[in-house]
């Protein structure tokens, strides 16, 4: 019997980011790079750009004219006219010559890279921030479906395959052209025709079978990116889930899917290999024809006296020095094409469009009347109009919700699983817009509000914390950066966090682990209460967020929120309804309708869905147990 695997073995051809892929345009790539280098910011960018162009045309200049110098110097040996002494100084400058041309031309290049580091470096920089931002931007369908792991690598390939494309296309690729006019045109000016003919068609033939080698190659480039991804998820996958593996005894299972990508990654590699063993071989083959057929020219053009040895030397060595760039342009065209695949998935990130976006016309939120910013006080109205929202995944959804939350005022949200609680906050929060009627925040539709407003006025308390992988105090810090070490003191204080976080030797500065890992469930939903509440939102949002604490704990912080709710309107999604009988308004949801609402007797006296709750949750409270 086949024993179940984390994940079905199959190829991968889309990547993380799913759909087909389309090839990137060329022309198009050449023009994001531009938008790239010019909005990069770096220092002196124009200069630079200038400094590094000129270096690039004298270097390619130099390296066709130094092997002339050396040519005259063997040539003026080869005569045997005039004194010795006279023929020895000038083969010394000549060859001292040569010598100094060939090391500007081997220098240039690398003067340039030293001048346009910055420029790469910076346009690099701002194409990984500007997707990594992009992503953080895009909507949950996106980060629930998406691959961790699969993700991180497309923006560090893509980023990297800007600084790559900077390079070899714009100073190498290009300039290899620039290269083959300047060698033909001096070939067929110093000696003849033919000479300049066949370096023209050696290159020709070389570049064009290069190409089309390296196109049919790019099936194998892409199958190899994707494996790589692929296997990178996995890891990625099970890492972040190393608890999920361990409960069920799946380490072996784990690491066999993830051999199982790397097999395929290793397949995908063996074919790029080959297929590129066989590109390097065509480009010898052309390479040794063509210098064949120069040697011949030269040598017949010798013997008929129409060339010195030292004319012999120089054509040879203008076509050795034409092999580089070639050798350069065979990996360059390469890489280039194999730099737009990796630039693919980048852009599939960046040209996606975040569904939640600040409005062209949006508004500040207006500041309560008598109070400024860090003051008790500011609880805002919250209110749902006609409110309907349906997943694509799922059958039902929200329909026509509508109450409006006072300022200061306790409400809170009930129900069975899947009633639609969880979309209610994510409705608050605008991490999603209602697909009918509207929510609204001290009278403004939230679509209208600046999202920096909202994100300031409205913090939330999962019931899942999640955690930074660093200190303690930075995490409660999180979201307010210039908050004060006492301020970070009192909301931890104010969550219950006080007496624990003085028990650790490290205090504050207590590292807590990927995601939080290191703390219980009960502390981390305390550390992630004191980081709302120093946040001092107008609305703040408890989805669950006692569920993992004990009851002692649990009746001290409801204490706190009490205190903590003078002014400030809350939003409780509960299951425990011990935890909400205080509460201002309850809201009771089902299958996305809201079927009851009232205070904690009115719904008791109804006998209905709440009720019925109730009765559950304290029958079974009165149950002994084992």
């Amino acid at each position: 019997m086949r024993r179940a695997s984390l994940t079905k073995r199959a190829p991968p051809v889309t990547g993380d980011l799913g759909g087909e892929r389309t090839p990137i345009p060329f022309f198009k790539a050449l023009a994001d790079l531009n938008r790239l280098v010019l909005s990069s910011g770096a220092p002196q960018l124009r200069l630079r750009l200038a400094v590094a162009v000129i270096l690039t045309i004298g270097g390619k200049l130099t390296g066709v004219i130094a092997p002339l110098l050396l040519g005259r110097a063997v040539n003026s040996l080869s005569r045997h006219a005039g004194p010795t002494v006279q023929i020895g100084l000038m083969f010394v400058a000549l060859a001292l010559g040569w010598a100094l041309i060939r090391f500007l031309s081997a220098a240039a290049p690398q003067a340039r890279d030293i001048v346009f580091g910055k420029v790469a470096m910076a346009a690099q920089r701002r194409a990984g921030a500007q997707a990594f931002g992009h992503a953080l931007r895009l909507p949950l369908d996106f980060h629930q479906a998406k691959r961790t792991g699969s993700l991180s690598r497309t923006i560090d390939r893509g980023a990297r395959a800007v600084d790559f494309l900077l390079r070899v296309l714009v100073f190498n690729l290009a300039p290899t052209a620039l290269e083959l006019v300047f060698a033909a045109g001096v070939l067929a000016k110093a000696y003849d025709w033919r000479f300049a003919a066949t370096a023209i068609i050696t290159v020709t033939i070389y570049g064009v079978l290069t190409f089309a080698i390296s196109d049919w190659r790019i099936a194998h480039r892409r199958r190899l990116n994707d494996a790589d991804s692929e296997a990178s998820g996995r890891a990625v996958d099970a890492l972040l889930n190393y608890e999920t593996v361990k409960v069920f005894g799946a380490e072996a299972r784990a690491a066999a899917d993830y051999d199982q990508a790397l097999e395929i990654y290793g397949e995908a590699s063996e074919q790029a290999n080959a297929s590129l063993a066989f590109l390097n071989i065509v480009q010898a083959a052309i390479m040794s024809a063509g210098l064949g057929v120069m040697a011949l020219l030269a040598g017949y053009e010798a013997s008929q006296g129409r060339m010195g040895p030292g004319d012999l030397t120089a054509s040879i060595l203008i076509m050795i020095s034409l092999y580089q760039p070639l050798n350069i342009l065979g990996f360059a065209y390469r890489e280039i094409r194999q730099a737009l695949i990796d630039m693919e998935a980048l852009l599939e990130v960046t040209e996606r469009r975040p569904d939640i976006e600040d409005a062209p016309d949006a508004v500040p939120l207006p500041r309560r009347s008598g109070t400024s910013t860090g003051e008790a006080g500011q609880g805002a109205r919250l209110t749902f109009s006609g409110v309907a929202f349906r997943h694509g995944a799922r059958l039902e959804g929200l329909s026509d919700i509508c109450f409006e939350a006072e300022p200061g005022q306790t409400v809170a949200v009930v129900g069975p699983s899947g009633g639609g609680k969880t979309t209610l906050v994510r409705l608050a929060l605008r991490l999603i817009d209602p697909q009918a009627g509207a929510v609204l925040l001290d009278g403004i539709d939230l679509r209208q509000l600046k999202l920096a407003d909202l994100r300031q006025a409205v913090s939330l308390v999962p019931q899942d914390v999640a955690l930074f992988n660093g200190a303690l105090g930075a995490n409660i810090g999180f979201s307010r950066p210039e908050a004060s070490e006492d301020e970070i003191w009192a909301a931890a204080e104010a969550a219950e966090l006080g007496a624990f976080i003085r028990s650790l030797p490290e205090g504050m500065a207590t590292r807590v682990g990927e995601r939080g890992l290191k703390l219980s469930g009960g502390e981390r939903q305390r550390v992630g209460l004191a980081r709302a509440l120093l946040a001092n939102p107008r609305l703040l949002i408890l989805d669950e967020a006692t569920s993992a604490l004990d009851s002692r704990t649990e009746a001290a912080i409801a204490k706190t929120l009490r205190k903590a709710r003078a002014g400030r309107t809350l939003l409780v999604v509960a299951h425990r309804l011990s935890t909400i009988a205080d509460a201002d308004q309850i809201l009771v949801l089902r299958q996305g309708r809201l079927i009851e609402r009232g205070d904690h007797a009115s719904l008791l006296r109804q006998g209905g869905e709440y009720a019925a709750l109730w009765r559950k949750q304290t029958r079974g409270a009165k149950t002994p147990t084992a």
